[in-house]
């Protein structure tokens, strides 16, 4: 093994023909060693000095010749600490999730990426945005608990157990939360969530059933795309990341894992820079916004003065923001427990119940928490249906928090960010002991794909674009053609207009108030009337029913009802 010039670019280890290149950034002024370990031994087998005085700006390098990168691990020594090559590629050594490793017992040490996967004639998906299905997922969380009933619990690979449900469920795209090399026990608290300073290149070794999370995350991506299935993959960086990290970073999963996309934090990384980047306009970039979420939230609780904006987060189309739909994510209530508290409730957190959202804009529909009043149970189911039912038939790509469709709980916890235990995991048990609202959003979301005007490519502009006599969608109420422009109301009547996308013409009634209203029916083409095919308590019918009254249709409290043209 020879110790020979090497080069600062690219950072993070290099190997070569001959040779293999390591380059680290190092602030001025302190020490620099890159410590080398036989494969699998915690003992150091040789140290080289990165001195200043050869670095390049704050970068420092050097190459070795005749070192087999099967045969090595390595880490480096910096100021005396050793340390994980920010860029490493994999890790060894911290294999179970929670349990806390002391680098200077040189356990945890970085490996070469050095192993052939064979990808199959691998090709991606390539879902239009305006046809995904997503689902939100904790790679842990998901299957850790014994009712998931897969082999590898908590992994990549009890991912892959579960896809046969997803694809039946009706999901094309997963999002997984952060997978990447993060420390789970750096404070007081157990870092479940996995935000904050990390080996963004490396997969989590605990996350992985044999120690080789690098092999077993491009076995679960290119088992998703076998199924049809897209992978983005949750990638929010650190405040204060350098772009050209966070853009290295992002090629590096997109190349090597051969993943659909990312969702970033556009706070912490320039998100124009991103999306004019060459190479990733062959993804999807996503990013979280909250506003859809507050405004559906709010409107399915029975707000007032909310039509403006539900008319805007029902016309909102992903592709031009880059924004999907969702009523729930990890950051807040599942879906069971924003109909089931108005407060939260993270005492278990050990911040007496500080953190957390404070503003959920939930509803308990009459008892907070867990209940045995048929009453309090029954309107819970109807307010779940109807989120759903708005999330299914807003425009955006709509996003499903895993558990939602089996009414899985938190227990009124808004922020489980430390909970590695049964509170965040997903009780299976829920589906198995109830699984009509499996069933229900299953339904839901083949109505959706049924129905284009649903799902357009792009923007609704309420504009008639082809003259058809007939605007591409349009908004009414108790009268027809007119928007409820009370401040009081908390009805709408939308009418999607056919013409040109081998569809019927579509009209969804939403009352999320609670009295009845009556809607006056827009009146359709010649020989055509109203059928009724779906509606919250009744789900989706298994044949279309003809109303009797063809021009005003009553609609009881709290209920959505979706009719069509022919």
């Amino acid at each position: 093994m020879k110790k020979v010039q090497g080069s600062p670019q690219p950072l993070g280890v290099t190997i070569g023909t001959e040779r293999i290149n390591f380059a680290v950034s190092v602030p001025g002024g302190k020490s620099c060693e890159l410590l080398l370990y036989r494969t699998g031994s915690t003992d150091i087998e040789a140290v080289y000095p990165m001195q200043e005085d050869s670095a390049m700006g704050e970068v420092r390098f050097l190459a070795l010749e005749g070192i087999s990168p099967q045969e090595y691990e390595y880490n480096y020594r910096i100021d005396r600490k050793v340390c994980l090559d920010p860029y490493v590629r994999r890790i060894t050594g911290h294999r179970i999730f929670g349990q806390t490793e002391d680098l200077e017992l040189h356990k945890v040490r970085g490996c070469f990426l050095t192993e052939p996967f064979d990808w199959e004639e691998d090709r991606r998906p390539c879902i239009p945005w305006h046809e995904n299905i997503a689902y939100s997922l904790h790679v842990r969380g998901f299957t850790m608990h014994s009712s998931s009933k897969v082999r590898q619990k908590g992994t990549f690979m009890g991912i892959v157990e579960k896809l046969s449900y997803l694809k039946d469920l009706g999901i094309n795209q997963i999002q997984c939360m952060p997978v990447y090399e993060f420390e789970e026990c750096a404070g007081k608290r157990s870092n479940y969530w996995g935000y904050g300073p990390a080996c963004y290149f490396a997969p989590k070794a605990s996350y992985s059933a044999s120690g080789n999370a690098a092999r077993e995350l491009k076995e679960l991506v290119k088992s998703c795309h076998k199924a049809g299935i897209e992978l983005i993959l949750e990638m929010p960086f650190e405040e204060g990341i350098l772009f050209q990290t966070a853009l290295e970073c992002l090629r590096y999963y997109m190349l090597e894992y051969h993943v659909d996309g990312f969702v970033v934090n556009p706070y912490h990384v320039s998100w124009d820079g991103l999306l004019n980047d060459p190479l990733l306009k062959g993804v999807k970039l996503l990013k979280k916004e909250d506003w859809f979420q507050n405004v559906m939230r709010r409107f399915l609780k029975g707000d007032e003065g909310m039509i403006e904006d539900v008319i805007w987060a029902l016309r909102h189309n992903t592709k031009e923001d880059g924004c999907c739909n969702y009523i729930t994510a990890h950051t807040g209530f599942t879906l069971y427990d924003l109909v089931s508290y108005d407060e939260k409730h993270n005492q278990d957190n050990g911040e007496n119940n500080q953190d957390g959202p404070v503003y959920n804009y939930s509803w308990n529909c009459g008892a907070e928490g867990p209940s045995r009043k048929r009453s309090v149970m029954e309107l819970r189911k109807n307010q779940m249906r109807n989120a759903l039912f708005l999330l299914m038939t807003a425009q955006g790509t709509p996003c499903l928090l895993a558990g939602d469709e089996f009414e899985n709980t938190q227990k009124g916890n808004n922020n489980v960010y430390c909970q590695d235990n049964e509170l965040s995991w997903l009780n299976w048990n829920k589906l198995k002991n109830n699984d009509s609202l499996f069933r229900y959003v299953k339904m839901l979301i083949k109505l959706r794909r049924e129905h284009p005007v649903l799902h357009r490519p792009d923007a609704l502009l309420g504009l008639d674009q082809i003259s058809c006599g007939t605007p591409d969608v349009s908004y009414h109420g108790e009268n027809a053609w007119q928007v409820p422009a009370d401040v009081s109301s908390r009805q709408l009547g939308v009418l999607y207009c056919a013409s040109g996308q081998n569809d019927n013409d579509c009209f969804i009634a939403y009352n999320m108030h609670w009295v009845r209203h009556s809607f006056a029916l827009p009146a359709l083409a010649k020989k055509k009337k109203w059928y009724r095919i779906a509606e919250t308590s009744a789900g989706i019918l298994e044949k279309p029913e003809l109303l009797e009254n063809q021009k005003t249709m009553v609609l009881k409290e709290r209920n959505i009802v979706f009719l069509i043209g022919k």
